[in-house]
């Protein structure tokens, strides 16, 4: 069976999962109210979507 014969180190490990991290979101902005919202989606603060408004808030 094979088994290492030294631990792995800490910068050992880090190297090798250095590609393994959060990402930032795309974030766009509305055309509508110029908050930041995620692209394709409806915005959260005025709710329109393609020039539309398809949710309703409470602004």
């Amino acid at each position: 069976m094979a088994v290492p014969k030294r631990k792995t180190s800490k910068a050992k490990k880090g190297m090798r999962r250095g590609h393994i991290k959060l990402a930032n979101p795309g974030l766009s902005a509305c055309p509508n109210c110029g908050e930041l919202r995620k692209p394709h989606m409806v915005c959260p603060s005025c709710g329109y979507y393609d020039g539309k408004q398809v949710v309703k808030t409470n602004d």
